[in-house]
Protein backbone atom coordinates (compact mmCIF):
# COMPACT_ATOMS: atom_id res chain seq x y z
CA UNK A 1 0.00 0.00 0.00
CA UNK A 2 2.62 2.14 0.65
CA UNK A 3 3.70 2.24 -3.15
CA UNK A 4 0.32 4.13 -4.24
CA UNK A 5 0.77 6.02 -7.40
CA UNK A 6 1.82 9.77 -6.78
CA UNK A 7 -1.68 10.68 -8.37
CA UNK A 8 -3.95 9.06 -5.69
CA UNK A 9 -1.13 9.70 -2.91
CA UNK A 10 -1.64 13.74 -3.79
CA UNK A 11 -5.80 13.03 -4.05
CA UNK A 12 -5.76 11.55 -0.27
CA UNK A 13 -3.50 13.93 0.99
CA UNK A 14 -6.08 16.72 -0.14
CA UNK A 15 -9.06 15.00 1.41
CA UNK A 16 -7.09 14.98 4.47
CA UNK A 17 -5.64 18.20 4.69
CA UNK A 18 -9.23 19.42 4.01
CA UNK A 19 -10.59 17.32 6.55
CA UNK A 20 -7.94 17.97 9.36
CA UNK A 21 -10.68 19.95 11.27
CA UNK A 22 -12.89 16.94 11.84
CA UNK A 23 -10.33 14.39 11.98
CA UNK A 24 -7.75 15.13 13.85
CA UNK A 25 -7.01 13.58 17.17
CA UNK A 26 -7.82 15.70 20.49
CA UNK A 27 -5.07 13.61 22.04
CA UNK A 28 -3.45 17.05 23.39
CA UNK A 29 -6.15 20.06 23.63
CA UNK A 30 -4.81 23.34 23.32
CA UNK A 31 -6.35 25.87 25.59
CA UNK A 32 -5.57 29.83 24.81
CA UNK A 33 -5.63 31.59 27.86
CA UNK A 34 -5.08 35.51 29.32
CA UNK A 35 -3.23 36.12 32.72
CA UNK A 36 -3.29 37.22 35.02
CA UNK A 37 -7.32 36.98 35.61
CA UNK A 38 -7.42 35.95 39.44
CA UNK A 39 -9.45 34.05 40.68
CA UNK A 40 -9.99 32.02 36.99
CA UNK A 41 -6.12 32.27 36.11
CA UNK A 42 -2.89 32.73 36.79
CA UNK A 43 0.72 31.30 38.29
CA UNK A 44 1.57 30.79 41.70
CA UNK A 45 5.05 31.48 42.75
CA UNK A 46 6.29 28.39 41.38
CA UNK A 47 5.67 29.25 38.04
CA UNK A 48 2.30 26.74 37.93
CA UNK A 49 -0.85 27.44 36.51
CA UNK A 50 -3.91 27.74 38.65
CA UNK A 51 -7.19 29.09 39.04
CA UNK A 52 -10.95 28.40 38.69
CA UNK A 53 -10.79 28.06 35.09
CA UNK A 54 -7.33 26.38 34.77
CA UNK A 55 -8.75 23.60 36.97
CA UNK A 56 -12.32 23.23 35.05
CA UNK A 57 -10.37 22.88 32.11
CA UNK A 58 -7.70 20.16 32.98
CA UNK A 59 -10.64 18.26 34.58
CA UNK A 60 -12.44 18.51 31.27
CA UNK A 61 -9.33 17.36 29.31
CA UNK A 62 -8.64 14.28 32.09
CA UNK A 63 -12.61 13.39 31.43
CA UNK A 64 -11.67 14.02 27.64
CA UNK A 65 -8.68 11.81 28.18
CA UNK A 66 -6.79 14.18 27.02
CA UNK A 67 -3.87 16.23 27.98
CA UNK A 68 -4.23 20.23 28.17
CA UNK A 69 -1.73 22.64 27.45
CA UNK A 70 -2.30 25.86 28.07
CA UNK A 71 -0.91 29.04 25.69
CA UNK A 72 -1.15 32.35 27.23
CA UNK A 73 -2.50 35.25 24.93
CA UNK A 74 -3.32 39.00 25.48
CA UNK A 75 -7.12 39.30 25.75
CA UNK A 76 -7.25 41.64 22.91
CA UNK A 77 -5.67 39.48 20.80
CA UNK A 78 -7.56 36.31 22.06
CA UNK A 79 -9.99 36.00 18.92
CA UNK A 80 -7.52 36.20 16.42
CA UNK A 81 -5.19 33.80 17.68
CA UNK A 82 -7.80 30.96 18.01
CA UNK A 83 -8.78 31.77 14.10
CA UNK A 84 -5.42 31.61 13.65
CA UNK A 85 -5.09 27.94 14.54
CA UNK A 86 -2.65 29.19 17.88
CA UNK A 87 -4.52 27.01 19.88
CA UNK A 88 -8.10 24.73 19.64
CA UNK A 89 -10.02 26.62 22.58
CA UNK A 90 -10.77 29.49 24.67
CA UNK A 91 -11.13 29.10 27.81
CA UNK A 92 -10.13 32.64 29.40
CA UNK A 93 -13.53 33.73 30.93
CA UNK A 94 -14.85 34.59 27.49
CA UNK A 95 -18.73 35.72 28.03
CA UNK A 96 -21.32 34.89 25.22
CA UNK A 97 -22.45 37.56 23.24
CA UNK A 98 -23.84 38.03 19.78
CA UNK A 99 -20.31 39.90 18.47
CA UNK A 100 -18.10 37.16 19.22
CA UNK A 101 -21.11 34.62 18.33
CA UNK A 102 -20.05 35.54 14.89
CA UNK A 103 -16.65 34.89 15.24
CA UNK A 104 -16.51 31.63 16.87
CA UNK A 105 -18.37 28.77 18.16
CA UNK A 106 -19.53 28.49 22.24
CA UNK A 107 -19.97 25.45 24.38
CA UNK A 108 -23.00 25.87 26.47
CA UNK A 109 -22.18 28.51 29.24
CA UNK A 110 -20.53 26.95 32.19
CA UNK A 111 -20.59 29.99 34.89
CA UNK A 112 -21.20 33.33 35.39
CA UNK A 113 -20.52 36.43 37.41
CA UNK A 114 -21.19 40.01 38.22
CA UNK A 115 -19.33 43.40 37.45
CA UNK A 116 -19.05 46.11 39.91
CA UNK A 117 -17.80 49.55 40.53
CA UNK A 118 -15.26 50.43 43.30
CA UNK A 119 -13.06 53.22 43.97
CA UNK A 120 -11.32 53.78 46.85
CA UNK A 121 -12.10 54.16 50.86
CA UNK A 122 -11.89 57.76 51.27
CA UNK A 123 -13.76 58.58 47.87
CA UNK A 124 -17.48 59.53 48.05
CA UNK A 125 -18.69 58.51 44.64
CA UNK A 126 -22.46 58.11 44.03
CA UNK A 127 -22.50 56.29 40.20
CA UNK A 128 -26.28 57.26 39.90
CA UNK A 129 -25.32 60.67 39.32
CA UNK A 130 -24.25 61.22 36.21
CA UNK A 131 -23.60 64.71 36.68
CA UNK A 132 -21.01 64.07 38.96
CA UNK A 133 -19.11 61.49 37.35
CA UNK A 134 -17.87 64.36 34.98
CA UNK A 135 -14.28 64.09 34.49
CA UNK A 136 -13.81 61.06 36.39
CA UNK A 137 -11.29 58.68 35.19
CA UNK A 138 -12.60 54.67 34.94
CA UNK A 139 -10.28 52.54 34.65
CA UNK A 140 -11.14 48.75 32.76
CA UNK A 141 -9.09 45.94 31.01
CA UNK A 142 -9.31 46.62 27.06
CA UNK A 143 -11.90 44.66 25.30
CA UNK A 144 -13.98 43.27 27.84
CA UNK A 145 -17.46 43.31 28.79
CA UNK A 146 -16.83 45.91 31.54
CA UNK A 147 -14.95 48.11 28.81
CA UNK A 148 -17.96 48.13 26.80
CA UNK A 149 -20.53 48.54 29.50
CA UNK A 150 -18.51 51.72 30.83
CA UNK A 151 -17.93 52.91 26.98
CA UNK A 152 -21.48 52.66 25.88
CA UNK A 153 -23.26 54.30 29.31
CA UNK A 154 -20.65 56.38 30.97
CA UNK A 155 -18.32 57.68 27.72
CA UNK A 156 -20.12 60.46 27.42
CA UNK A 157 -19.15 61.89 30.75
CA UNK A 158 -15.90 59.77 32.02
CA UNK A 159 -12.71 59.32 30.70
CA UNK A 160 -12.00 55.74 30.28
CA UNK A 161 -8.51 53.99 30.53
CA UNK A 162 -7.90 50.89 29.41
CA UNK A 163 -5.53 48.64 30.57
CA UNK A 164 -3.91 44.92 28.87
CA UNK A 165 -4.70 43.25 32.22
CA UNK A 166 -6.61 43.72 35.43
CA UNK A 167 -3.54 43.74 37.70
CA UNK A 168 -2.37 46.97 35.78
CA UNK A 169 -5.94 48.38 36.92
CA UNK A 170 -5.78 47.33 40.35
CA UNK A 171 -1.94 49.25 39.99
CA UNK A 172 -3.24 52.48 39.08
CA UNK A 173 -6.20 52.48 41.16
CA UNK A 174 -3.56 52.05 44.11
CA UNK A 175 -1.64 54.80 43.01
CA UNK A 176 -4.76 56.79 42.67
CA UNK A 177 -4.27 57.50 39.04
CA UNK A 178 -7.76 56.23 38.84
CA UNK A 179 -10.94 57.58 40.39
CA UNK A 180 -13.19 54.40 39.63
CA UNK A 181 -12.47 50.80 38.18
CA UNK A 182 -15.36 49.25 36.86
CA UNK A 183 -14.28 45.05 37.10
CA UNK A 184 -16.02 41.68 37.49
CA UNK A 185 -16.52 41.30 40.97
CA UNK A 186 -14.61 37.40 41.74
CA UNK A 187 -11.36 40.02 40.17
CA UNK A 188 -12.35 42.50 42.53
CA UNK A 189 -12.07 40.42 45.69
CA UNK A 190 -9.05 38.63 44.57
CA UNK A 191 -7.22 41.67 43.96
CA UNK A 192 -8.59 44.05 46.39
CA UNK A 193 -9.76 41.96 48.90
CA UNK A 194 -13.42 43.87 47.89
CA UNK A 195 -16.30 43.85 50.23
CA UNK A 196 -13.88 42.83 53.81
CA UNK A 197 -12.48 44.88 56.30
CA UNK A 198 -8.88 44.84 55.19
CA UNK A 199 -9.48 46.32 51.62
CA UNK A 200 -8.13 49.98 51.27
CA UNK A 201 -11.26 49.94 48.40
CA UNK A 202 -14.81 50.18 48.31
CA UNK A 203 -17.47 48.19 46.23
CA UNK A 204 -19.81 51.30 45.21
CA UNK A 205 -22.86 49.52 43.32
CA UNK A 206 -24.88 46.47 43.46
CA UNK A 207 -24.12 43.50 41.31
CA UNK A 208 -24.48 44.44 37.73
CA UNK A 209 -25.08 41.65 35.01
CA UNK A 210 -27.39 43.74 32.48
CA UNK A 211 -28.17 44.57 29.62
CA UNK A 212 -27.94 41.49 27.74
CA UNK A 213 -26.76 43.10 24.48
CA UNK A 214 -23.76 43.72 26.62
CA UNK A 215 -22.96 40.58 29.33
CA UNK A 216 -24.46 38.50 27.33
CA UNK A 217 -25.49 34.76 28.45
CA UNK A 218 -22.88 33.73 30.73
CA UNK A 219 -18.99 32.15 29.53
CA UNK A 220 -18.64 29.47 27.90
CA UNK A 221 -16.07 28.28 25.91
CA UNK A 222 -14.55 29.31 22.32
CA UNK A 223 -13.78 27.31 19.55
CA UNK A 224 -13.69 27.95 15.65
CA UNK A 225 -17.15 27.32 13.99
CA UNK A 226 -15.82 24.25 12.41
CA UNK A 227 -14.95 23.16 15.44
CA UNK A 228 -18.76 21.49 16.33
CA UNK A 229 -17.50 18.20 17.44
CA UNK A 230 -14.82 19.27 19.71
CA UNK A 231 -17.78 21.91 21.36
CA UNK A 232 -19.89 18.88 21.46
CA UNK A 233 -17.15 16.74 23.75
CA UNK A 234 -16.66 19.58 26.08
CA UNK A 235 -20.52 20.01 26.52
CA UNK A 236 -20.53 16.20 27.30
CA UNK A 237 -17.28 16.74 29.82
CA UNK A 238 -18.68 20.28 31.86
CA UNK A 239 -22.27 18.39 31.90
CA UNK A 240 -20.87 14.80 33.64
CA UNK A 241 -18.35 17.48 35.97
CA UNK A 242 -21.63 19.32 37.09
CA UNK A 243 -23.57 15.80 37.54
CA UNK A 244 -20.49 13.89 39.53
CA UNK A 245 -19.69 17.31 42.00
CA UNK A 246 -15.93 17.29 40.31
CA UNK A 247 -17.71 21.83 39.30
CA UNK A 248 -18.54 22.51 42.53
CA UNK A 249 -15.59 20.71 44.26
CA UNK A 250 -13.33 23.19 42.43
CA UNK A 251 -15.53 25.95 42.26
CA UNK A 252 -15.82 25.91 46.20
CA UNK A 253 -12.24 26.74 46.19
CA UNK A 254 -12.30 29.71 44.56
CA UNK A 255 -15.82 31.33 45.18
CA UNK A 256 -18.08 31.74 48.80
CA UNK A 257 -21.28 31.83 46.18
CA UNK A 258 -22.37 29.92 43.54
CA UNK A 259 -21.23 30.92 39.74
CA UNK A 260 -22.33 27.65 38.22
CA UNK A 261 -24.51 27.73 34.65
Amino acid sequence: MRHTSLLLAATLGAALVAGTAQARDYSDIRLGVDLPYEPFMYRQADGELTGFEIELGEAVCAYLEATCTWVEQDWDGIIPGLLARNYDAIMSSMSINEERAQQVLFSEPYYTTPSVWVTALDREIDIDDRASLEGLVVGVQRATLQDNYVTELYGDVVEVRRYTGGSEVVTDMRAGRLDLAFMDYPVAESNMAIDTDESEFKRISGFIKEPAHIFGEGVGVAFRKRDQALADDFNEALTALKEDGTYDEIMNRYFSYDIKL
